[in-house]
């Protein structure tokens, strides 16, 4: 038995893979045949075996006084990206309707900034309810860094989950944003889930981080044990500071949805930001090594997975891609 089987076999005993093997097995001499048939092997027996589909909408847009050095919103650069301010509970509902209509069975509002203020919270909060009336669909946000009042009451108005990404390795973060923690995030995320929401929480892949920072990565993931991880592949944006970076390969798409599915053998990977750049075979291998949900449709700057395409693809590799939506 080698390394791969002998790890894989641990895994679905319940153990668990070690940040030293993990970075090993990453290490190995290409092809990694034998890492993706191993993540294969625990996501078959470990996951569930539904794609479930989320749509967003971008609610609020650009200007955001934060540096993330990899985003099209912040104010901080030049892209020319599009600027408008809250779109309203009716244009969320809008988007959210067109969603469901295609299959989604969650929905998220996504805003730009740092945070909300009390006025931002009011309109969010009013979206929610006017969602909750209207839809079947589960309904998450990412609205930056909340406060445990805010959090509470965006609950009460019908919120389930509350997405915030780490987007890369702690220690690489500070080189990518200044203008915000990790720290910060992860008690956003701590307030969330003591007020008993969902959490999704993942990250951006092709930024420039190092093996061994792809690993601490899946394993800060491991510790914050998030309900879904959204796996985002960097889409370069001209104008801001890591255009230069290009996109990805597909082989170092495809170790790093292997990777994290080793680290984290039982939580949804979803596809989110980046999908467009690959190929539908190059899609359709990470949905075989982990990925099992995705979010699709028009993102914040990007478009993301369609649909159709991506109900295919989930369907050729097994995935049971009919909806699932919740009726109270």
């Amino acid at each position: 038995m080698n390394i791969f089987q002998e790890i894989t076999e641990r895994i679905l005993k319940g153990g668990e893979i070690t940040y030293d093997e993990a970075l090993a097995l990453l290490s190995a001499e290409p092809p990694h045949e034998e890492l993706y048939e191993a993540a294969h092997r625990v996501t078959e027996a470990l996951t569930p075996k539904r794609f479930d589909f989320c749509g967003i909408v971008n609610a609020r847009s650009g200007l955001c006084s934060e540096n993330c050095k990899w985003c099209a919103q912040s104010a901080h650069w030049r892209t020319g990206c599009e600027t408008f301010p809250w779109i309203g509970a009716e244009a969320c509902l809008k988007a959210a309707l067109e969603a469901e209509a295609k299959g989604a069975t969650r929905f998220g509002i996504v805003t730009s900034g740092r945070s909300l203020d009390e006025l931002g919270v009011e309109e969010v909060c009013e979206a929610l309810t006017l969602l909750r009336e209207k839809t079947h669909l589960h309904l998450c946000a990412s609205l930056g860094i909340l406060s445990k009042e805010h959090i509470e009451r965006l609950k009460e108005a019908g919120l389930e989950w509350l997405h915030c990404n780490i987007e890369t390795a702690p220690s690489y973060f500070p080189d990518l944003c200044t203008t915000h923690t990790v720290e910060e995030k992860r008690e956003t995320l701590k307030a969330a889930r003591e007020a008993g929401l969902s959490i999704c929480c993942g990250g951006i892949i092709g930024m420039g981080e190092t093996k061994e920072q792809l690993v601490e990565f899946a394993f800060a993931l491991k510790e914050i044990s998030p309900n879904s991880i959204p796996v985002n592949v960097l889409h370069p944006i001209p104008g801001t500071p890591l255009y230069e970076k290009g996109i990805l390969e597909p082989e170092r798409v495809l170790d790093a949805v292997a990777i994290l599915r080793l680290v984290n053998p039982r939580t949804p990977l979803r596809f989110a930001g980046g999908r467009r750049d690959m190929s539908d075979e190059t899609a359709k291998r990470c949905i075989y090594v982990g990925m099992s949900a995705g979010i699709v449709g028009p993102l914040l700057t990007t478009p993301g997975g369609d649909y159709d395409d991506d109900r295919h693809l989930a369907a050729l590799v097994g995935y049971d891609v009919s909806p699932d939506l919740r009726k109270d």
